[in-house]
């Protein structure tokens, strides 16, 4: 009987990659993870259950993704990279609930794959997220308002701290309010370069965001809402006032931001950084339809 690699030995996973002629792309952001710690507070935050299934978005060789299929009822992985799909066949072999996707997420319809996959069940999400595409991929998957119960992703450690930032912090922006408008983030443990093979120059944090029923504000106009917080944080130097009457996602008049502003009873030079979700949505409403 064959052996059973074991993908967290760094020396198993270098010669299964060599065995199929796997080199890393730096392009599409490859570090695998191999740390067994870390592993198991992604899978423990992902809070498995024999009812319920995950998705996985860059499953690499199929660390995280062997955890995901013996914890939960059924796992789905889409995976870009063509050289990965003979290496994920392999180590996901002995895996009857494990369906491999060999798709872009971003160019993927996820409400029409989840519905096919999960029957419209809600599902979790747990990745390590390329880093050059984490926020694309996890406004995508907020914003398709998918039943999705929480994610659990790696991310470099300054989107993590951005993800979480609180107002009036210099983490504080458009991602944060983003982030806090849908799910309720935490983080959940850090991973080291050494973590990964090959070791990323950055350091990496694991957060957990528990997607909220409903958004944390209501609003009267969503779109509206957020381009108010685009503009109120794309040039940080700029106050609140300027920032919102000169931005080009937003039609308002300086005067109308003032009266706003002290009906809120907020100062006209505060900055976006200082204002909460709750003025953020308040604001929005005022300043909604003028």
């Amino acid at each position: 009987m064959q052996h059973a690699i074991h993908l967290t030995h760094p020396s198993e996973l270098k010669a299964l990659l060599q065995r199929h002629g796997f080199s890393f792309s730096k392009s599409l952001g490859q570090n695998f993870l191999i740390d067994e710690g870390v592993l198991s507070r992604i899978v423990e935050a992902a809070n498995p259950s024999q009812d319920t299934c995950a998705l996985e978005i860059g499953p690499g060789a199929g660390t995280l993704t062997q955890q995901l299929a013996k914890n939960f009822k059924k796992a789905v992985a889409i995976e870009i990279d063509s050289a990965l799909i003979p290496i994920l066949e392999e180590t996901m072999a002995e895996f009857e609930n494990f369906t491999l996707i060999h798709k872009d997420v971003m160019e993927v319809e996820l409400k029409a794959l989840t519905e096919q996959e999960f029957g419209g069940a809600p599902f979790c999400v747990a990745a390590n997220l390329p880093y050059y595409i984490t926020t694309p991929i996890v406004m995508n998957l907020l914003e398709s308002h998918l039943p999705v119960t929480d994610m659990t992703l790696m991310v470099q450690k300054e989107v993590a701290e951005r993800m979480a930032a609180m107002p009036g912090s210099k983490n504080y922006g458009a991602l944060s309010v983003a982030v806090q408008y849908y799910t309720q983030p935490s983080i959940v443990c850090k991973a080291e370069p050494h973590c990964f093979l090959p070791q990323p120059k950055v350091a990496s944090t694991v957060i957990h965001l528990k997607v909220l029923s409903q958004p944390s504000v209501s609003v009267k106009d969503e779109k509206h809402f957020f381009k108010l917080v685009k503009s109120a944080f794309g040039q940080r130097r700029k106050t609140l006032l300027n920032a919102l009457s000169k931005s080009p996602y937003l039609s308002v008049e300086k005067e109308k931001v003032e009266s706003a502003l002290a009906q809120m009873n907020l100062d006209s030079a505060i900055r976006g950084e200082r204002l909460s979700l709750e003025e953020f949505a308040r604001l929005s409403d005022l300043l909604c339809g003028i």
